[in-house]
């Protein structure tokens, strides 16, 4: 397969802002990891004319599809797990083209997952953590089960990337399988919220319990790095300051609801800023003093 595809990444490989390519193969029948194409040609870029361009092959009764991706666009998906699949790509793909060794440092910086990067990736699933709980637990309260559960095992998947990042790796497309080595109380809750007998109700009322002890014990972990962005300076935060910090883009919709959170944890504290109307203000942030 490879020699057929050679004419295809030899071309990619010699122009001057290609860093690295990489070839996965199909591993099953049905294998979603390489969008069911037989084989995938992953090309990394320095700087492209598309964020992502993407052409797709027919060889031998086979198929290929080709991803060109701008090396920014590669940092955010693996920052923001926004496509998982990628940090599969990067860790287990096949390198024939590594300039300057760009591919082999990559993978290290995977491997050893600096604390920064953690940090910013705790604080991401956290937030979804806390909006999918809230949400999961107001449709609880209004007798919308099905919703709620909808939510619920959503906040569940965020839980266990969550603790799959605080381990230090890089939550896979097979997260379960990860959580339930690295934190098997948290695999245990979704196993038994998609496989108990107990009446839908009585599941949810029970995990609503159990993500209350989860979330308070990662409190710390999940608001480190918002934390640290707000203690850059001792003076309190408006909510447009927070929306046009660099930093903290990563949260996008997420950022007011984590901010509420933290302010109802006593974590944040709310400062009340006159306005020209009576009785009106501003609404403040700033990190509460111990």
């Amino acid at each position: 397969m490879e020699d057929l595809l050679r004419p295809i990444y030899q071309e990619r490989a010699s122009h001057p802002h290609t860093l690295g390519i990489l070839m996965v193969e199909k591993g099953s029948d049905y294998s979603p990891e390489t969008d069911l194409f037989d084989v995938i040609l992953f090309v990394i870029v320095q700087k492209g004319e598309e964020k992502v361009f993407i052409k797709h092959y027919a060889f031998e009764e086979k198929s290929a599809s080709l991803h060109v991706v701008d090396e920014h666009q590669v940092k955010e998906w693996v920052l923001l797990g926004s496509n998982r699949k990628v940090i599969n790509w990067l860790l287990n793909g096949k390198v024939l083209f590594d300039r300057n060794e760009y591919i082999e440092q990559l993978r290290q910086r995977l491997l050893q997952f600096p604390e920064e990067e953690r940090k910013v990736k705790m604080g991401i699933e956290f937030a979804k953590l806390v909006r999918r709980y809230i949400e999961g637990r107001s449709f609880f309260e209004k007798d919308q089960w099905l919703d709620s559960y909808n939510h619920i095992l959503h906040a569940l998947h965020h839980l266990a990337r969550l603790a799959i990042i605080e381990n230090g790796f890089y939550p896979e497309v097979t997260v379960w399988n990860q959580v339930k080595h690295i934190e098997p109380q948290i695999y245990k809750l979704y196993a038994e919220l998609v496989g108990s007998e107990e009446p839908l109700d009585k599941r949810l009322q029970l995990l609503f319990l159990a993500s209350d002890f989860f979330i308070h014990s990662k409190l710390k972990q999940g608001a480190s790095h918002l934390l640290d962005v707000l203690t850059k300076r001792e003076t309190s935060w408006s909510m447009a300051e927070l929306l046009n910090e660099e930093e903290l883009a990563v949260y996008g919709v997420d950022l007011a609801i984590f901010l509420e959170f933290l302010v109802e944890k006593h974590v944040l504290s709310v400062e009340k800023i006159t306005t020209k109307g009576q009785g009106v203000f501003h609404r403040h942030y700033v990190v509460e003093k111990k």
